[in-house]
């Protein structure tokens, strides 16, 4: 009975058929990621503990560094990973084998030591690289859930989950850590460790539903390749034409190139937000009750993007965002407490998730439909290059001045000429486009 309460409660939120919403749950999975890792609690934590001795912008440095790594491998592999998916046909195995990487990854922040900085980079960075790789495939699987006049609607339900679910177990850890004698934990390092497990447990769990539920798409193969062709060699052969093709869907190309721009601006925020706060002076407890704030306020506002997309137009909408994140940055250069803390998560908490998912679901109306997971895996490529030049602006900011100052501030630049390369986009060509370039044919699943 409580299942089926949900199942109607899902549906009436925009997640219709069981695969919309098992496709979903995994949003509510790996987000516990996001939100307790990279942006809640390991940056405070990488601060304060595993870069102890260090001055704070010594740190911020350190993390901006580390990120920009980890960003930069991510990115190289992406089109790679997202090429062999789609002629293997194992998007999903392989979703599984990064998302695997990642939770181990996430059992491994455990084992960090007081000082022990360059362990804690080499874990994070495999941490990164286990759930970008994943969402190579979860966001490629989208356009096979949904269709393209639901890609809105669906796209933003999966994001509103993410935020839930992230947000609720952040609520859980943030009760750790601000009182761990209440359950038994002998100090504030324990309980956050203990954040970090769960964060693994938590990515498990939700991944079931996905594996059950939603179907692995059709193998499809160019005319050009043969059946028992070497997937090394058709991945990079593919890897070479969608590379080529890409640029003659212009709307997709002038999509991705805006998406670059923008999406710097948007993730440094969610990286750097814990940092910079540790930096300024906000301490650990309140910068993870924000978070959750901005968690739990990312719930109805991810819905309420997704009706803005419906209502005035996908571009609009995220042209409405990117106007509040510079809004947020010109504040957060201002930043000096705890208060002006929460103003600024509680404005981003209104836009992050709906920026993000109108983002993916325009990008999926552009690309043919037949070469989901390679296109996507350009896409990835935008986002994680989009998490390289940022934190570069952090560490140099940090570096060449000594504080994080000027690198907020200069988000504003990302927002202003993403925006104008966005409003450069006709969507209805770009669909136009994408339908007539589907021809290949499906061949089975090897």
């Amino acid at each position: 009975m409580l299942r089926g309460v949900l199942a109607r409660l899902l549906a009436r939120v925009g997640l219709v058929t069981p695969e919309q919403r098992a496709w979903a749950w995994y949003d509510c999975g790996n987000s516990a990621y996001f939100t307790t890792v990279i942006t809640a609690v390991f940056p405070a934590f990488f601060a304060s503990y595993a870069a102890s001795g260090m001055s704070p912008t010594e740190a911020t440095t350190r993390f901006g560094l580390i990120t920009t790594v980890a960003m930069a491998i991510v990115a190289v592999a992406s089109p790679i990973l997202g090429a062999y998916g789609d002629f293997t046909a194992r998007r999903k195995k392989l979703l599984v084998l990064f998302a695997g990487l990642g939770v181990l990854a996430t059992f491994l922040l455990t084992t960090i030591s007081e000082g022990g900085w360059q362990w804690a980079a080499i874990i994070f960075i495999l941490g990164n690289l286990g759930v970008s790789g994943s969402l190579v495939f979860y966001d490629s699987l989208l356009p096979s859930v949904a269709k393209a006049e639901e890609t809105d609607r669906v796209s933003s339900a999966g994001y509103a989950l993410g935020y839930l679910g992230g947000g609720v177990l952040l609520v859980v850890n943030l009760a750790w850590i601000l009182s761990p004698a209440t359950f038994g934990l002998p100090s504030t390092i324990a309980a956050t460790k203990l954040s970090f497990a769960s964060v693994g447990v938590w990515w498990l769990l939700f991944m079931i539903p996905l594996l059950r539920h939603v179907p692995e798409p059709p193998r499809l193969v160019e005319p050009t390749e043969a059946e028992g062709a070497s997937p090394l060699a058709a991945t990079f052969s593919r890897l070479g034409r969608t590379f080529s093709e890409i640029r003659q869907y212009r709307q997709a190309f002038l999509a991705l190139l805006a998406m670059l721009v923008y999406q710097d601006g948007i993730q440094t925020i969610i990286r750097f937000a814990g940092i910079y706060g540790a930096e300024v002076g906000v301490g650990q407890s309140q910068q993870i009750a924000a978070f959750a704030m901005v968690q739990l306020l990312g719930v109805p506002f991810a819905f309420i993007f997704g009706g803005l997309g419906a209502k005035m137009g996908t571009k609009r909408a995220i042209f409405l965002a990117l106007g509040v994140y510079a809004v947020a940055a010109t504040l957060g250069y201002f930043m000096t407490n705890a208060v002006h803390f929460f103003i600024l998560a509680a404005l981003v908490a209104t836009v992050q998730g709906g920026a993000q998912a109108l983002s993916r679901s325009l990008f999926a109306r552009l690309i043919p439909p037949a070469k989901t997971s390679e296109y996507f895996g350009f896409y990835a490529v935008v986002e994680r290059f989009a998490t390289v030049l940022g934190p570069l602006v952090f560490t140099l900011s940090g570096m060449l001045t000594g504080s994080s100052r000027s690198a907020v501030l200069g988000m504003i630049v990302f927002f202003v000429v993403g925006g104008w390369l966005l409003s450069r986009v006709d969507i209805e060509e770009g669909e136009r486009a994408a339908r007539a370039g589907g021809h290949t044919s499906p061949s089975e699943t090897a």
